[in-house]
């Protein structure tokens, strides 16, 4: 049993959590929004802030928004690494810049501590049930200590390389994810636009090579208009943002990622920011005057 902090205990926080607790371990909690009742009455311990935590944990986990935030929650007044003390590690579970991260890990390594990038994809689903996918970038000897904590929130647990590279990975992640999503939205309008019934269409290709997690999962959102967010829109466009900026540094052109930023900036200019990412269809839908459903 060990002594694990979380800090941030959102739609991913809390469930992650969970998990952490039902495996054993002692969970200290602190969120800007309070700690929810169900991990209090699994036994969650609440801290004042970010600096208690790491007083008191062996283990720090982060998972907040954007980069900004993780340095705030690390670096600022009442911030991680006032409570840290030698030897202990501090893991990011968030998806933020893979420089900013490179930058934080060095600053935690100073303090003679250890960090770890670990970002994660599943969805809330995923968080649940104890199945995320976590791309993890650090010194392999930390990873391997960590694993077993990873185990009990992921099932596909990469060590990817060096600090920054789980980041990097999620950026990638993330690219695909926005494609697929854009893709299943434009082959559904044009099924339902020509006629066909798309929950028809939508199980038919769930047979062939064009079957997908996301065509299976977003394309019954779409079909259903259950546009509740497990993964909202205005965070998938945070990580877009990171992967066109970063293109820019390293001298790339990713047209079709662009494009998929304009479709969710599309979405927020009509209200759609907070809805699950799925919701980029409505973008589309606005443009053809034809909704999937």
């Amino acid at each position: 049993m060990s002594k694990v902090g979380f800090i941030g205990l959102g739609i991913m926080g809390t469930p992650m959590a969970a998990n952490i607790l039902n495996g054993g371990h002692e969970l200290y909690a602190y969120s800007r929004s309070g700690v929810p009742q169900s991990l209090l009455d699994k036994g969650a311990v609440v801290c004042a802030n970010s600096r208690e935590i790491a007083e008191r944990s062996d283990f720090i986990i982060t998972m907040v928004p954007d980069t900004q935030h993780v340095e705030s929650v690390l670096f600022g007044e009442n911030g991680v690494a006032e409570g840290l003390s030698e030897g202990k590690i501090v893991i990011d579970m968030s998806s933020i810049s893979p420089i900013g991260t490179k930058a934080f890990a060095q600053r935690i390594s100073e303090i003679g501590c250890h960090y770890l990038d670990a970002p994660v994809s599943g969805g809330e689903v995923g968080a649940k049930n104890g199945s995320l996918t976590i791309m993890v970038g650090g010194p392999e000897a930390i990873f391997e200590k960590m694993k077993p904590l990873f185990d009990l929130m992921g099932e596909n647990i990469t060590l990817v390389g060096g600090n920054g590279d789980g980041q990097t990975c999620k950026v990638a992640n993330q690219i695909i994810v926005a494609l697929t999503i854009e893709a299943v939205g434009e082959a559904l309008l044009y099924a339902s636009k020509a006629g066909a019934d798309p929950e028809r269409v939508r199980g038919a290709l769930m047979g062939g090579f064009a079957s997908s997690k996301i065509l299976e999962v977003h394309g019954k959102r779409m079909i259903k208009r259950t546009f509740r967010p497990g993964f909202r829109i205005e965070l998938h466009q945070k990580d877009l943002g990171l992967a066109l900026a970063d293109a820019r540094t390293l001298g790339l052109s990713l047209p079709n990622t662009a494009t998929a930023q304009e479709l969710f900036n599309a979405c927020a200019a009509n209200g759609l920011a907070g809805c699950d990412h799925s919701a980029m269809v409505r973008a589309l839908e606005l443009m053809a005057a034809h909704e999937v459903a």
